[in-house]
């Protein structure tokens, strides 16, 4: 017997910018209720007896796979960005199972839950899907890494093995990130030397930026201070935030760095992004989590990076140009 597929979402779709939908074995939609035209950017009408695939805006191939996980009823979740309509991306949230027989997912459009919302409730959200992809990520890296012990592999296989493992590091930090924008807790406060929080960021991208032949040059004035930051929260965004500046860059470029002392009581780091330039309307979401486009990836670095440094006493801001792309100031307490 089926078991009765639950979802956590209130009554009231609408309210939540979520629908539900469930389809048949052959993947057509059959039923779908809830805020249709947001979220999938069609009214019921248009939805029903749709190959699944085109309703959710993603691949044959990927629709197969949700249809399977859902019909193993164990409530697993999936992110889609996915093109929707005539607008921008949009990241879904899909929760899978069964629903009198019928496999169902209720989705949620993470944007629509996130325009507006308190930083109380975007740090909930982050912190869940933090939780939620880190086992099975946990998992794939214990099977790259169980195969690259094999000795009898051939060199196409070692190479992809490699690959492998760099987008399992990739993941692994964004997934940091959204642990970092969901955590609330005091931060640890300690006396640091720029310079030094600067290297060992690097150190943790270190085989990314080799792969690029980017390298980081640090320019530090005479007599800088110390500055008061919590280290091990915001090496990792500082080195992501490095990363994504050397994404845009081509091969053999440098990341600019520039430390010297502020106003009093402060220290200010300036990192150049030459390739940082957006158009003026943009501006305004720089450090919006999911929607700045310099973030080169999960969206989140700057926002985590703006979270990170006001927790401790400091702030980041940037200046950007169609000519000198975007310097990005991050100022610390000394």
């Amino acid at each position: 017997m089926a078991t009765r597929y639950v979802s956590h979402l209130p009554m009231n779709l609408h309210l939540l910018q979520a629908v539900q939908i469930s389809w048949s074995p052959s993947l057509r939609v059959t039923r779908a209720e809830g805020d249709c035209e947001t979220v999938l950017h069609r009214p019921v009408s248009e939805l029903k007896d749709r190959p699944l695939h085109v309703v959710l805006g993603t691949t044959a191939e990927k629709a197969r796979e949700l249809d399977a996980l859902a019909r193993r009823d164990s409530r697993a979740v999936e992110f889609l960005y996915t093109s929707l309509g005539a607008g921008d991306p949009v990241p879904l949230r899909l929760t899978l199972g069964l629903d009198e027989g019928e496999a169902t997912a209720a989705v949620v459009d993470l944007r629509g839950q996130l325009e507006g919302a308190p930083p109380v409730q975007l740090s909930g959200l982050a912190s869940q899907m933090s939780h939620e992809l880190r086992n099975p990520l946990s998992s794939v890296k214990m099977a790259v890494q169980t195969l690259a012990r094999n000795t009898g592999l051939s060199e196409r296989d070692q190479r992809r093995l490699t690959i492998a493992n760099r987008e399992i590091r990739t993941m692994e930090r964004m997934l940091w990130l959204l642990s970092e924008y969901g955590r609330g807790n005091s931060p640890n406060l300690e006396q640091h030397a720029p310079r030094l929080l600067v290297q060992e960021a690097m150190a943790m991208v270190a085989p990314e930026l080799a792969e690029r032949r980017v390298e980081v040059r640090v320019d530090e004035a005479p007599d800088v201070p110390k500055v008061r930051v919590d280290a091990g929260r915001l090496r990792p965004v500082l080195a992501q935030v490095l990363l994504n500046v050397a994404m845009g860059l081509a091969e053999g470029g440098s990341v600019e760095v520039a430390i010297h002392p502020g106003p009093p009581g402060r220290v200010l780091m300036e990192l150049k992004d030459p390739a940082g330039a957006l158009p003026e309307e943009e501006r305004g979401s720089l450090f919006e989590p999911f929607e700045c486009r310099l973030a080169r990836g999960a969206g989140l670095s700057l926002a985590a990076l703006r979270r990170v440094l006001r927790h401790q006493g400091g702030d980041v801001s940037a200046e950007t140009g169609p000519d000198t792309g975007a310097v990005f100031t991050l100022t610390f307490a000394a």
